[in-house]
């Protein structure tokens, strides 16, 4: 059995699709495409599928990953890729193929971070902050030395400093001209994953801002693992 990773976007109504719904809708889409997949064995087989990090609902992306077992000992990624997308419906886009090698860790194991792109809904805009403010909260959130944040679980509660947690955010002055963008990395590991709203919701709460129900709009452009020199890398460029 060999692995492969696949790279796929998610756009329009489909956000709305929870992920147990994303992982049927692909078991029927790898059975109509004809992908030589593998299947677990016992009682009641089923495809040898891994998701990443599960993506929120409502929320958009360009990175998400899952990794397949098929039965090819050299696949051709071209032509999965091709037939997934032949199968898949327009929402859905399958971004690339890449065969993984032998010891390559899951994809829901290998997370370490997320990217996003966050802006505010056009309907919602004459009550969200303009550029110039976000690009002054930015400011301020990156010269704290500590965010301490008292996080609650079933079993644990703890402080965390959510510095440690955002390793990357701007304002993208590019995309920026009518309504803020805001780009952000933060931690999306299985320990102290953070989400962006959270960070955005910080951001208002600092300046005593309070932002539209459902105003965010975020799109995930991509997620990162640790090489072995400790280095943020794409998901997508594990393989070949």
């Amino acid at each position: 059995m060999k692995k492969i990773r696949i790279r796929f976007s998610k756009h329009g109504a489909v956000r709305y699709i929870g992920h147990l719904d994303v992982m049927r809708y692909f078991q029927k889409t790898i059975r109509r495409a004809k992908i030589n997949v593998t299947y677990t064995g016992g009682y009641s087989p089923h495809q040898v599928m891994t998701f990443a990090a599960p993506l929120g609902v409502g929320i958009e992306s360009d990175g998400e990953y899952m990794d397949i077992g098929v039965k090819d000992e050299n696949p051709d990624t071209v032509s999965i890729m091709d037939a997934l997308n032949e199968a898949s419906v327009p929402e859905i886009r399958i971004l690339s193929v890449r065969v993984l090698p032998d010891d390559a860790g899951n994809a829901m194991a290998s997370v370490y971070a997320s990217s996003y792109e966050i802006s505010f809904y056009e309907d919602k805009t004459d009550k969200c902050p303009d550029t110039a403010k976000i690009r002054e909260m930015i400011g301020k959130l990156n010269t704290l030395d500590s965010i301490i944040y008292h996080k609650e679980t079933k079993k644990t509660t703890r402080d965390i400093d959510l510095k440690d947690l955002i390793y990357d955010l701007h304002l993208d002055e590019d995309k920026s001209d009518t309504v803020p963008v805001i780009c952000m990395t933060v931690n999306s590991s299985s320990s102290d994953s953070i989400k962006p709203s959270f960070v955005m919701e910080y951001m208002c709460d600092m300046e005593d801002i309070k932002l539209p129900e459902n105003a965010l709009k975020i799109l995930r452009t991509d997620m990162y693992t640790l090489n072995e020199a400790g280095e943020m890398v794409s998901l997508g460029s594990i393989g070949r």
